[in-house]
């Protein structure tokens, strides 16, 4: 439910990466067993999806005729955490925060999207912090109070560049959630740079590292780490639909390979190796992909564990 970035230039460049175009999805896209959190030392990783209620993963994730709100505990079963994105477009209520904790068991982990409202102002708008972040964070205290709220993702768009203004917004953030755990997430490649992660070091921030199309300015796979909390977000390969599309989730719409996906093994096992918790979500949810995707990561990191 990650809506789409501005677009893109006209005539975007892009690497050696190919386009990959998978027109059959599995009809089930369930893990057999329960992805649960992978030790690494005194560390644990957790893999997990961006969001969980999608209609089109009726019939592929969860069974046909599931009520809505039943969907939260049937994804709890299979996993054990889940990155809340719906909170991107509002705000939601404190009751809203109570259900999701009653609804998922005392080992289960949620992080949480900082709304748009609050991340995605225009730069030079970029120096007071709206009072969503502070209702935000009124209403999220019940996954507070319960210890099942790990992070909160702020997700900057691609026209938020680095410069004294923006870099002072995210300092103004940090100011406005003094308690909460933080990742910063950029869509510009200009943020990616040793001087950014001396800002969120000194903020206490988290770095989201992601893995996406290779247009020119878009990110660069990394593995970096900032802090006692490491984080990625696979959003797919789709070069054909990333800059045009009719619907946001048509970006997302990509069913990764175990070939792309194995250099990731020793990327998060690295990071796991420096942090506390490690966070992998995937974000390519059109028809359920995500859910297939990170069980076949899980494994794939599990195995790279053990060997």
């Amino acid at each position: 439910m990650v809506p789409a970035v501005p677009a893109g230039p006209s005539t975007p460049r892009r690497r050696a990466l190919t386009q990959q175009s998978f027109e059959f999805v599995p009809a089930s896209v369930v893990p057999e067993d329960r992805v649960e959190p992978l030790a690494v030392g005194a560390g644990r990783i957790y893999v997990g999806t961006c969001g969980y209620s999608y209609k089109d993963w009726i019939g592929r994730f969860y069974p046909e005729g599931l009520k809505s709100s039943a969907m939260l505990p049937f994804y709890a079963e299979h996993f054990s955490a889940v990155e809340i994105d719906a909170t991107y477009y509002r705000v939601p209520s404190a009751a809203t925060f109570v259900s999701m904790d009653r609804r998922t068991p005392p080992d289960f982990r949620f992080t949480v999207k900082l709304p748009g409202t609050v991340t995605h102002l225009p730069s030079e708008e970029a120096e007071d912090v709206p009072d969503d972040a502070r209702v935000f964070r009124e209403n999220l205290e019940p996954l507070v109070a319960s210890g099942k709220l790990a992070a909160v993702l702020m997700q900057f768009p691609n026209g938020f560049r680095p410069n004294s203004r923006t870099e002072a917004y995210v300092r103004a953030l940090r100011g406005a959630l003094p308690d909460l755990p933080l990742v910063a997430e950029f869509r510009s490649r200009e943020w990616q740079r040793p001087e950014t992660l001396s800002l969120l070091s000194e903020a206490s921030i988290a770095w989201c590292n992601v893995d996406e199309p290779q247009f020119e300015g878009l990110m660069r796979p990394s593995s970096d780490v900032v802090g006692p909390l490491a984080y990625v977000r696979f959003h797919g390969r789709n070069y054909q639909k990333w800059w045009r599309h009719e619907k946001s989730e048509e970006r997302y719409d990509y069913l990764y390979t175990p070939e792309e996906l194995a250099p990731w093994t020793e990327r998060v096992a690295e990071m796991a190796s420096e942090t506390k918790t490690t966070f992998a979500f995937f974000n390519n949810h059109r028809f359920g992909q995500a859910a297939k995707n990170a069980g076949m990561f899980a494994s794939m990191l599990l195995a790279h564990l053990e060997h």
